[in-house]
């Protein structure tokens, strides 16, 4: 008898709260990108992440599980209109270069509706985006994950075969802290951190070319040292990346800053 089991109790199983794909989903692996608040340009990243995997050939999909804040939709140029589907099943909406995309933007007739809905509504609708979804072959899937580490984001740790995630910060000393709480939720669910990603890094002088950095000097090298984080990337603040993304054309701009993605993804294969 194990030492931890002396009084001859049965064990429990750890309950498994993970939901069945769509039959007609053949995702390959899913990657969560995190952010441990709102407001640091998660999607924007989530959309960069995806442009960079469809350049490189691979077949990509977002689940946009920001029910109440969805935005990529609107970055990528997709609406209403080019989501299909039948009484059984929804057919995600295609982007001009292929990405396929899902989100709460795309299933309502009005885009500036809010969606005033409860913790358990909103997690439903995330789980039905994986299981009424006929998502087909998918190389990479990310998900653009509500911010925090409240219910939502813990029941789509628990649902969703999450197999990395990638953590976003911003260069404040606040941020830290925050980029602590995510990384120890991601442990608590034992999910593996792939990399860190600090947003609105920098601008760049359109003069001289010099780095200024707004926001005072990066805590990035840091904070990853601290954690053990592999550094995916920096990513300026850009008026050309605004730009894109306010006129739905996102998978159009172009940037090298996600470098470290060449090695962090294809690593899970």
């Amino acid at each position: 008898m194990s030492e931890n089991n002396k009084e001859g109790k049965i064990p429990m199983p750890t309950p498994n709260f993970k939901v069945d794909a769509n039959p007609g989903s053949h995702v390959k692996k899913m990657i969560a990108v995190v952010s441990g608040k709102g407001g640091v340009g998660k999607s924007s990243v989530t959309g960069m992440c995806a442009m960079w995997s469809v350049r490189k050939g691979y077949r990509t999909g977002i689940l946009d599980a920001d029910v109440t804040g969805p935005s990529i939709p609107k970055m990528f140029g997709v609406g209403p209109e080019d989501v299909s589907g039948t009484d059984q099943v929804l057919y995600p909406a295609q982007t001009q270069t292929g990405i396929k995309i899902m989100s709460m933007n795309l299933l309502m007739t009005d885009e500036n509706q809010p969606v005033v809905w409860r913790a358990p509504v909103i997690t439903g609708a995330i789980k039905q985006f994986w299981t009424d979804v006929e998502w087909g072959d998918v190389d990479y899937m990310f998900v653009d994950m509500p911010p925090g580490t409240g219910d939502v984001p813990l029941t789509v740790f628990q649902s969703l075969p999450i197999d990395g995630i990638i953590v976003v910060t911003t260069p404040q000393d606040l941020v830290s802290m925050i980029v602590k709480k995510a990384v120890n939720m991601a442990k608590i669910m034992n999910v593996p951190i792939l990399g860190i990603v600090e947003n609105m890094s920098y601008v760049r002088c359109p003069h001289c070319g010099e780095e200024i950095h707004i926001f005072g000097e990066s805590q990035l090298e840091k904070i990853a040292e601290e954690e053990g984080l592999k550094v995916i990337g920096r990513l300026p603040i850009d008026p050309a990346l605004t730009a894109a993304c306010d006129s739905g054309l996102a998978e159009y701009y172009e940037n090298e800053q996600l470098e470290g993605l060449d090695t962090v993804l294809p690593a899970l294969e």
